[in-house]
């Protein structure tokens, strides 16, 4: 995979998510409403140990794939777990986090978006 291929990144990075019974694993193109990034990945672990174990899954199957992250935030609480990979940018939350900011919604209900 090629570092700048998004698509197969964020491919990879639900599968990883899956893999490890992270729920609700979703995809957002969001190309059309930002440069700072091409894709997102949220989905939703029981508990901070499950948030963080998902977390490091996607990180260890990027890396088989030759794609290292720029960047993690939010580890040492478990809550909400952000992996940036540069074009693809992955979150992985706690239930209650996940309602409460729904990013989904936010990503999707900006101005221009039907």
């Amino acid at each position: 995979m090629k570092p700048t291929d998004s698509a197969a990144l964020a491919e990879l990075a639900v599968k990883a998510v899956q893999d490890l019974k992270g729920r609700d694993p979703k995809r957002l193109d969001v190309t059309e409403l930002t440069d700072v990034m091409d894709e997102l990945v949220i989905a939703t672990g029981t508990s901070s140990r499950h948030v963080r174990s998902i977390a490091e899954n996607v990180i260890a199957e990027a890396r088989k794939a030759g794609v290292r992250p720029i960047g993690m935030e939010g580890q040492e609480t478990g809550e909400w777990v952000l992996v940036d990979f540069g074009g693809v940018v992955v979150h992985v939350m706690g239930e209650d986090q996940r309602k409460f900011y729904a990013l989904e919604k936010l990503w999707t209900s900006l101005p221009g978006r039907e």
